[in-house]
């Protein structure tokens, strides 16, 4: 096992995102507004899927590639900054999407991929559990569709469109995410 060759992700680079959406106007409705959070969100999610792809690739060990999931995670999660509120609320929906995709991460990590389902089993399930306000059984499933993911299974993003909005339509927003940066990971550019 050598050292990964360079930092995942950084809090500088966190910054640099919630700056630039503190000094931008943003209206959810706009496409750029739209664009600068979905690249937020991806650009996490690009990194999450270097961990993984180094972790399966034998760069980086287990206990490593948790590591590294839970640094980004602080790094993500932790609160942020912004004196308008509107504001805190998009970027909060951005941290509620990718908190699936830290779980998704660390549980294939651990566990490798989900074994009893298909992607859309395990949203159904998420769905459900979330309509009986079991929340922490509905993340537990949409964590296991987000391993299945990382392994190469496709998420029907239909299917989320046909969900009661709520926290596992937040979530499969993340896996999305995940989607795209497991299939292309490419860095988002900050300054597009």
């Amino acid at each position: 096992m050598s050292n990964p060759p360079t930092e995942f992700y950084s809090a500088e680079r966190w910054q640099n995102w919630i700056g630039r959406i503190q000094d931008e106007e943003i209206d959810p409705e706009d496409e750029d507004s739209a664009r600068l959070l979905l690249n937020l969100q991806d650009d996490t999610a690009i990194a999450v899927a270097k961990i993984v792809a180094a972790y399966d690739d034998g760069e980086i060990d287990q206990e490593t590639a948790l590591e590294e999931i839970q640094d980004v995670r602080d790094i993500v999660l932790s609160e942020v900054d912004l004196a308008d509120e509107e504001k805190l609320i998009l970027v909060d929906g951005v941290q509620t999407s990718l908190v699936c995709v830290f779980f998704a991460a660390e549980e294939y990590i651990a566990d490798g991929p989900a074994e009893d389902g298909t992607v859309d089993d395990y949203v159904g399930a998420a769905a459900d559990a979330e309509s009986e306000e079991d929340l922490d059984a509905a993340l537990g499933y949409a964590a296991q569709a987000g391993t299945l993911i990382i392994d190469g299974e496709e998420l029907d993003m239909t299917m989320a469109e046909e969900l009661e909005y709520g926290l596992v339509t937040e979530w499969i927003n993340g896996l999305d995410s995940l989607q795209s940066a497991m299939s292309d990971p490419e860095v988002v550019e900050e300054d597009e």
